[in-house]
């Protein structure tokens, strides 16, 4: 039988709590059962056949608190970061690198140091040449940074010594604990992920990681993410969205790597899925632009309700090298394409797609990272603060609508005639999905123009109205087709279409059956479904044809009126006429109130046939013909002729009236119909209303053939149109019978 030692062996280090191997170790009839010693240590165990032996190798650990202390030394060497060991502060400063804009600078640069070297060496003092020196540079630098070119941004949101992710994150946070791995079995380095701490406040950190030094790019993948990487950043939105952690996310990546791996692995649908999701947390997001922005691979973490860019971050679709390539067939036109784009903070902005610009100091973040990450958080304190005044659905709802407003169109523009070949007919409406409200606003449009023209007497109603005109006419039709087939007409025509022969003349016995169709179609109609509507069309239409009407008109007249006032304008201008009229007009204001005497009065007269006359004579000289001439005494003789006979056939009607029991019924009942709906006319009392005019016209219409009136009104006639050159004799009214 086997036996333990009496001493029990203890372990130490983190497995120091007391506890002997024979509490750890149960016996049974297979053996030996319970925790593996491989899970407490390095151990082994031994059986023999005179007894149990138990040996255990602990490895020694170094204790430390990882990866934060409870009070983190400030001035420990290598700051705080040190804490972190995957990312610590480099060994060796970066390598100074200029731009080829910055050359100018550096040149001042070199300068300042010289005269120091030599101020160092003479012991001479160059102290005002120095400072002279120095604010030339300071003044050329703010000149050359306020003033920067597109593809200058460019170039600066990816200079080699622009502050990282990671950069920012351990300036702004006072505690910070990264995250790893998409639990799929791949942790992408070029997106790090993670919860920090801000003032307090906890924020889940999500970004991708450029390089610092080539090593670090190799390692980094140069910031371009696999679909590893996004799915890791899902992840973490996740875990955010669970917890309640607002999300900050930070982007500075040429877009997502595009190789066939990648491909293979989903990068499209991993992608997709972050946008998707993105859309609904419920947690506020920020997004912050430090370099740059590429496609989609940059959108993927990007879906905020707030998107901040840094003064010289970019943010694109295509790099201005790969857009300038398909355009120009050359990656030299890069500047021009960066302009185009409108890539830049400042652009991006005033189209709505950013929502604010983080300062940078003079010569980019890398001149001074800790100030610029400073303004970081700044912003980010401020923009979680509206956000997390929003309850759930107002958070969702702020998120859609910042990337429902983004873009915009115009309608009505004139398209170029080049582009025009190649683009698609607008095809019209089927005939019946027009609604009356559509049609009716196109009729009011246009009688809105013609308002307009008739207000400025100097344009014409521009709108196409036998393109309206068309429109109406086949909705017509289409409703004539709809009601023959409600009314069981259809077929009849049908048949009737089908034993015509269209090379033949009618029969006599064809006209008949068509005349009697038409009439069996009319009778019908009024009971039609769709007449309201068949009759509301008709209305439309033969409001546009008098509108139509108005406009060939108005367009004929246009020219003469305007040649007829400049004309008359000339005239006016006459001196001699202008001199006579200036003393009429002082003699008038010498008689204040008083009526006007007989040789005044005179005068007008005669100055007034004066201008007359002169004005007809200018028309004739400059090719206007004039028809009439009629003197003011024979317009006079034939108004007072007219007036007669329209008093005459009035009498007469009246006498009509009163000796018809009938007529005279049908004119109390038309007054009636008038005054009770004088306000508010209904759309029955309107067509009573006119149904009774026309029989009342009808039956008094025989009056004008009597002899005596008939005469003298023919004489009327024929004496104005001789005196007017033409006229019809329009001054004769039609005579009323309310």
């Amino acid at each position: 039988m086997a036996s333990v030692p009496p001493s029990p062996v203890t372990f130490s280090g983190s497995l120091s709590s007391g506890t002997s191997a024979s509490d750890l170790l149960r016996s049974s009839s297979n053996g030996i059962n319970g925790i593996p010693l491989r899970t407490l240590g390095k151990g082994h165990v031994n059986t023999g056949r005179k007894g149990l032996s138990i040996t255990a190798k602990v490895r020694k650990v170094k204790k430390h608190d990882y990866p934060w202390p409870q009070d983190p030394d400030p001035n420990v060497k290598g700051g705080v970061l040190s804490h972190l060991s995957p990312f610590k502060p480099l060994k060796e400063k970066p390598k100074p690198v200029t731009l080829e804009f910055e050359k100018p600078l550096m040149d001042l640069q070199k300068k300042i140091i010289d005269v120091q070297k030599m101020a160092n060496e003479t012991g001479l003092d160059f102290s005002d040449q120095i400072i002279s020196l120095e604010n030339k540079y300071q003044q050329a630098l703010k000149d050359l940074y306020t003033h920067l070119t597109p593809i200058q941004r460019v170039n600066i949101a990816r200079h080699p010594n622009r502050p990282t992710f990671l950069d920012h994150v351990f300036n702004i946070t006072e505690k910070f604990v990264e995250l790893h791995g998409d639990r799929g079995g791949y942790d992408d380095p070029a997106i790090v992920t993670g919860i920090g701490t801000i003032e307090g406040r906890r924020f889940m950190f999500i970004g991708h990681q450029k390089g610092r030094n080539t090593k670090e790019n190799i390692q980094r993948n140069f910031g371009m993410p696999t679909p590893h990487g996004y799915r890791k950043a899902l992840r973490m939105m996740y875990y955010a969205h669970h917890h309640g952690f607002p999300i900050v996310t930070f982007i500075d990546t040429p877009g997502a790597f595009a190789d066939l791996k990648s491909e293979e692995l989903g990068q499209g649908e991993a992608i997709a899925h972050n946008l998707r999701t993105m859309f609904g947390l419920e947690v506020p997001i920020i997004s912050i632009v430090i370099g740059e922005g590429g496609s989609g691979g940059a959108l993927a973490i990007g879906c905020a309700n707030k998107l901040l860019m840094l003064e010289n971050a970019v943010f694109y679709v295509a790099s201005p090298e790969a857009c300038a390539a398909i355009l120009w067939k050359t990656a030299k036109a890069a500047p021009k394409a960066a302009e185009k784009l409108k890539i830049t903070a400042t652009e991006l902005t005033k189209l709505q797609i950013a929502d604010g610009i983080i300062p940078e100091p003079l010569g980019g973040a890398h001149a001074d990272p800790q100030w610029t990450s400073q303004q970081i958080k700044k912003v980010i304190l401020e923009s979680m603060d509206e956000l997390q005044k929003m309850d759930t659905p107002q958070l969702l709802k702020h998120r859609m609508l910042k990337f429902r407003k983004i873009g915009g169109f115009q309608e009505g523009l004139p398209v170029d005639p080049e582009k025009k070949v190649n683009m698609k007919q607008k095809e019209e409406p089927k005939p019946g999905l027009i609604s009356n409200q559509a049609l009716q606003s196109e009729v009011n449009r246009l009688k809105e123009q013609i308002m307009k023209a008739k207000e400025s007497s100097s344009m014409a109603p521009d709108m196409d109205q036998n393109g309206l005109i068309n429109k109406l006419k086949r909705e017509i039709e289409y409703e004539f087709s709809e009601a023959a087939k409600a009314l069981g007409v259809q077929d009849k025509i049908n048949q009737m279409r089908d034993n015509f022969d269209t090379e033949k003349e009618l029969t006599s016995d064809q006209i008949e059956d068509l005349e009697n169709l038409k009439k069996e179609f009319n009778e019908k109609l009024s009971t039609a479904p769709n007449y309201g509507k068949l009759k509301y069309k008709l209305n439309l239409l033969n409001e546009i044809k008098e509108a139509k009407a108005f406009a060939e008109n108005y367009k004929k007249t246009l020219p003469l009126k305007t040649k007829v006032n400049e004309t008359f304008k000339q005239v006016l201008e006459n001196p001699i006429l202008k001199n006579k009229i200036e003393g009429l007009k002082a003699e008038i204001e010498k008689l204040g109130g008083e009526g006007l005497d007989e040789d005044l009065k005179e005068k007008m007269m005669e100055v007034k046939a004066e201008v007359e006359t002169e004005f007809l004579n200018a028309l004739e000289a400059s090719g206007v013909h004039v028809a009439s001439r009629m003197g003011q005494a024979s317009m006079e003789m034939v108004k007072a002729k007219v007036n007669e006979l329209n008093a005459e056939i009035n009498q007469i009607i009246q006498d009509v009236v009163e000796n018809t029991p009938e007529l005279k019924s049908k004119l109390e009942l038309l007054k009636f119909e008038v005054i009770k709906d004088k306000k508010n006319p209904s759309k029955e009392s309107k067509e009573k209303i006119k149904d009774l005019e026309i029989q009342l016209k009808e039956e008094v219409a025989y009056v004008m053939t009597a002899a005596a009136v008939k005469e003298k009104y023919e004489r009327l006639q024929a004496e104005l149109k001789e005196l007017s050159g033409g006229s019809d004799g329009s001054l004769i009214k039609e005579p009323s019978y309310v």
